[in-house]
């Protein structure tokens, strides 16, 4: 099966930046990381789990939630088998563990929706005012 493990997550002042990165390896029924358009997601003390952006297989399509919009920026390098969150402008609201899994599809509708039924350990990322 897949295997997940994001990183770069830490603590940082309101306004600041971060990079995440998931690292997959492995596959599933003879897929491989190119085939799979992947997404991140976080989830903050108390709530659940939210999608926050996306990016298709081939990397040419992107969608995200509407709170992360014109600060976060997802990327992928598919020969390295690694999917990137590029987060400016942390909020405090921003605070959460954040978690990369294969989505669903290519639309920027199903892409909402995580494809795989586990998740890696995730990476916490704590904004401070």
């Amino acid at each position: 099966q897949v295997q997940l493990a994001e990183s770069g997550g830490g603590l940082v002042q309101a306004g600041g930046s971060l990079r995440l990165s998931c690292a997959a390896s492995g596959a599933a029924s003879g897929r491989t990381f190119s085939s799979y358009s992947m997404g991140w997601f976080r989830q903050a003390p108390g709530k659940g789990r939210e999608f926050v952006a996306a990016i298709a297989w081939s990397g040419g399509g992107t969608v995200y939630a509407d709170s992360m919009k014109g600060r976060f920026t997802i990327s992928r390098d598919n020969a390295k088998n690694t999917v990137y969150l590029q987060m400016n402008s942390l909020k405090p609201e921003d605070t959460a563990v954040y978690y990369c899994n294969a989505v669903v599809g290519n639309t920027i509708v199903t892409m909402r929706r995580p494809l795989l039924d586990y998740w890696g350990p995730g990476t916490q990322v704590t904004v401070s005012s």
